[in-house]
């Protein structure tokens, strides 16, 4: 298997920190726009799309700001991959955006980041905010 390059994608938000966070954070509020059906079972967070199911762990959030969450294997264990979604507000102009951490294999770099658009683009509308 080839080793994943990390990346990081800032999209621009309009909406509230705390409203943003609800929509990252929790299965109902992520199944409305990163995953077709979100489950979790305290820590472990089952992401469901047409057919396929990957599981994560939330091994990190912070109310208001931001949540990690890093992949298991076919086997159930831990992975170093993870994906993070961190809440950004600029303290002058109070414009929120959202910054994507992730990874992709180096030849899929560009489709993973269009991914993110699309599905960053469906939080957009989920929000009201386009």
């Amino acid at each position: 298997m080839n080793d994943k390059v990390k990346y990081e994608i800032e999209f621009p938000i309009m909406s509230s920190p705390q409203l943003l966070y609800q929509y990252i954070s929790t299965p109902s509020g992520l199944s409305e726009w990163f995953a077709d059906n979100v489950n979790s079972r305290g820590e472990d967070f089952t992401f469901i799309w047409d057919d396929s199911e990957e599981k994560a762990k939330l091994v990190s959030k912070k109310t208001g700001e931001k949540v990690k969450f890093r992949w298991y294997d076919e086997e159930g264990a831990e992975t170093e991959y993870f994906f993070e979604i961190k809440i950004m507000v600029d303290e002058i102009t109070k414009d929120v955006s959202i910054v994507v951490v992730d990874f992709a294999e180096d030849d899929e770099l560009d489709e993973a980041k269009l991914l993110w658009e699309n599905q960053i683009s469906d939080l957009k509308h989920v929000l009201g905010s386009m």
